[in-house]
């Protein structure tokens, strides 16, 4: 009976983490469908997404949701600090190395997670999960073309890193929390925390806010914020090597979003990596099956 309540568990997680993946994908398509149509800044951007995540945490979950404890609970202090100086960093790197470099490097936190989490949570690194995470970054480097440029390896290259290693290090941060806290207070310390760091040169662009931005904005914090809290649930069943390479979904979705919403096309490489990303995060999740004696 507990295998089984387990399985149905780990099985919903995944639907989770597979409905986040959808959820984030369409967050970074309105944002980029935003940017075309309406001059707004990333730090407005990253604001709205932080206040309309607290806005859903507090109206959904009520009687969950513990805001007390985002300033006595040092783990949660440091997932909220981390959470909302990574989205910043992201963007950074985004606009100083070019969307392929800084997407590829950032989203090697797939191998420092599984690592970390070895080490911090003695988490079995089974080697499905091995060979899904070598499959997904090569098809992500195939599908982003990173090194296209020939440019030579620098400080935001470096920044890319260390913000990958501290995107690791809150996922299994995340892991830690689910023994005492609930998925709605982890979530909304990222809020907090980024709201703090981001609404002060937020505040300077409000003036050129239309409408229609407005509208837009809410519409992609609510897919960013559905998706996080989709993401941080699932990782209570979800192991940090398995949950990391189902999020590696996402740069796949952003490319064919490409493709259907702004005329872009797929080269023969690229199709590749594609292929190799889905075939990686098909291998995560088997599970050999044990012969009964």
């Amino acid at each position: 009976m507990t295998s089984s309540v387990s399985t149905r568990s780990h099985r919903a997680s995944l639907l989770l983490m597979l409905g986040s993946t959808a959820c984030f994908i369409t967050n970074v398509l309105i944002i980029r469908a935003l940017a075309g149509v309406e001059n707004v800044s990333l730090w407005v951007v990253t604001s709205a997404r932080f206040a309309v995540g607290l806005v859903i945490v507090c109206t959904v979950y009520r009687r969950e949701f513990q805001p007390s404890h985002l300033f006595t609970n040092r783990k949660l202090i440091e997932r909220g600090v981390l959470g909302g100086l990574g989205t910043l960093v992201f963007y950074y790197t985004v606009t100083k190395l070019g969307p392929g470099r800084a997407t590829f490097i950032n989203n090697t936190y797939v191998i420092w997670g599984g690592l970390l989490a070895v080490w911090m949570l003695r988490e079995y690194l089974r080697p499905a999960l091995i060979t899904g995470a070598v499959a997904t970054l090569v098809g992500l480097a195939l599908l982003t073309n990173p090194f296209a440029s020939g440019s030579h390896t620098g400080f935001h290259d470096l920044l890319a890193l260390l913000n990958a290693v501290g995107a690791a290090w809150i996922i299994v941060t995340i892991r830690q929390l689910h023994a005492r806290e609930h998925s709605s207070t982890i979530f909304a310390a990222q809020c907090v925390y980024g709201l703090l760091i981001c609404v002060g040169p937020a505040a300077t662009d409000l003036s050129t806010l239309t409408p229609t931005s407005c509208v837009l904005l809410v519409i992609t914090g609510t897919a960013a914020s559905v998706g996080q809290l989709f993401m941080t649930h699932a990782f209570r069943d979800l192991s940090v090597a398995e949950g990391s390479l189902l999020q590696m979904l996402v740069p796949l979705g952003i490319a064919l979003g490409g493709v259907v919403f702004f005329s872009e096309h797929f080269t023969a490489f690229e199709l590749l990596g594609g292929a190799l990303i889905l075939a990686g995060t098909a291998a995560s999740s088997y599970q050999p099956t044990r012969k009964l004696r």
